[in-house]
C-alpha cells in the first residue's frame, strides 16, 4: 500500500500549554472567590420554611427575595434580589406548597398544575410584590429573619418616614428674604 507521510509539519498548536486540568489551582481558587448567587437565597426560603415564616407573610417573602438586599450578621452579601423567574425556579425546586399561592391572591386550581416553574412564576406576578401589602409584610418578616441569620436591608421603595417630610414642609423663615414680586409690565 504505500507509507503515510505528514502534510503539516508537527508544532505547538496556540493555547495547548493552557490547558487546566480538574482539581487544578485555578478551580480551589474561584471556589473560594465565588459568590453564593442562588445559594444565599435557596438558604433564605429553606431557613424561612423551617421556621415556619413562609405562611401568612409569603408576600413579603416573595417582596424580600425579589427587591431587598440580605447579607449575613458578619456582612457577607447573599443576595441584591433575585428575577421573577430564578424565584419561581426555586420554588419549583424546593418544593413549595402550592397551597401558598392563595396567599398570595392566587387560585391554584385555576393556575397550570403541571408546570410547576409556570405556576410559581404566575403566584409571584399575582402577588403584587411590590404593593404596600407586601412591604408591610416584609417589615414584619425583618426581625425573625435577623434572628434566623439573615439581615435584610429596608426597602428602596419605600416611602419616606413622616417626620422627614415635615422637616420639609416647615422652613426655617429666618433665612428666608421675602422676594419682590413686582408685576411685570406689558409691552405695547
Amino acid at each position: 500500500m504505500g507509507e503515510l507521510h505528514p502534510t503539516v509539519p508537527p508544532s505547538v498548536i496556540p493555547g495547548a500549554a493552557r490547558i487546566i486540568t480538574p482539581g487544578s489551582e485555578r478551580d480551589r481558587v474561584t471556589d473560594r472567590v465565588r459568590g453564593h448567587g442562588m445559594d444565599g437565597i435557596r438558604e433564605l426560603l429553606e431557613a424561612a420554611r423551617a421556621t415556619g415564616l413562609t405562611t401568612g407573610r409569603f408576600r413579603g417573602l416573595l417582596h424580600i427575595a425579589i427587591g431587598r438586599t440580605i447579607s449575613k450578621p458578619d456582612g457577607t452579601k447573599v443576595s441584591a434580589g433575585v428575577t421573577w423567574r430564578a424565584l419561581a425556579a426555586l420554588l419549583k425546586a424546593l418544593r413549595y406548597d402550592p397551597e401558598l399561592g392563595r396567599e398570595a391572591g392566587a387560585d391554584p386550581d385555576t393556575l397550570s398544575p403541571r408546570d410547576r416553574e409556570r405556576y410559581w412564576y404566575s403566584v409571584i406576578a399575582l402577588a403584587h410584590v411590590d404593593s404596600p401589602e407586601a412591604r408591610a409584610e416584609a417589615e414584619k418578616l425583618i426581625a425573625p429573619l435577623k434572628d434566623a441569620g439573615f439581615v435584610v436591608a429596608p426597602s428602596a421603595t419605600a416611602p419616606p418616614a413622616k417626620s422627614k417630610l415635615i422637616a420639609k414642609e416647615k422652613p426655617d423663615n429666618k433665612s428666608e428674604k421675602p422676594e419682590d414680586k413686582s408685576p411685570k409690565k406689558k409691552k405695547k
